[in-house]
């Protein structure tokens, strides 16, 4: 309890930190993954080729190397000066887009195909048909496995303490640094990683309710 009370400063920042970065970049992650799923989804080749090689880099590259790269790359070519939260942002939203994707593009294919020739016979075009008709009866299908991907991420985000990022393992290593036993450490991080697991779970549970009783 001491490693806690002593250093609740630390703690609580590091923990506001890591909630910060999940919701970033699962913002990100979300975005990207539904466009991205729709171009593997789209009539066009060149966006069908685009989805595929998006998919399959991101989710064949090592997360930390992935990290590597927006971190000490990315700032050197494109955006220079670019904070460390925001890099590590987009690294790990980047890398979640490609499993958003085939969740997403998993639940695009439940849709009966049906669906899609009457919204085009009714004149709706690709991108509205996949809007107004597909996307919203896909939904109910792809909240679970977008819940798991959601925790993962919250798990992964653990990666941008080791890029100046502040968060939980930022404050698991400081403690560790300052020679405090490591067992209680790792209760206390796993306790608050927990509490946000948790509550990513809760609110994919609210939502399937929500959308099962509008159904």
């Amino acid at each position: 309890m001491n490693v806690l009370l002593d250093h609740f400063a630390e703690f609580r920042n590091g923990f506001i930190g890591t909630v910060e970065i999940t919701a970033v970049s699962s913002v990100i992650a979300l975005l990207l993954g539904i466009v991205v799923a729709g171009f593997r989804v789209s009539p066009v080749p060149p966006l069908r080729a685009f989805g595929t090689a998006w998919v399959t880099l991101l989710r064949n590259t090592p997360l930390t190397l992935l990290f590597l790269v927006f971190v000490f790359v990315v700032p050197e070519i494109l955006f220079p000066g670019m904070s460390p939260f925001v890099l590590a942002s987009l690294a790990l939203g980047f890398y979640t887009s490609s499993f958003v994707c085939e969740a997403v593009r998993s639940g695009i294919s439940t849709v009966p195909l049906g669906q899609a020739e009457a919204a085009r016979s009714l004149g709706l075009t690709f991108s509205q048909t996949l809007r107004l008709i597909v996307l919203p009866q896909a939904t109910r299908t792809v909240l679970p496995p977008l819940s798991s991907i959601f925790i993962a991420l919250t798990k992964n985000s653990a990666i941008a303490g080791a890029f100046s990022v502040t968060e939980l393992f930022g404050w698991q290593t400081l403690m560790s640094e300052q020679g405090y036993a490591i067992i209680p450490i790792f209760l206390w991080v796993a306790a608050a990683y927990l509490v946000i697991t948790f509550a990513i779970s809760g609110l994919f549970r609210l939502l399937e309710r929500n959308l099962e009783v509008a159904r």
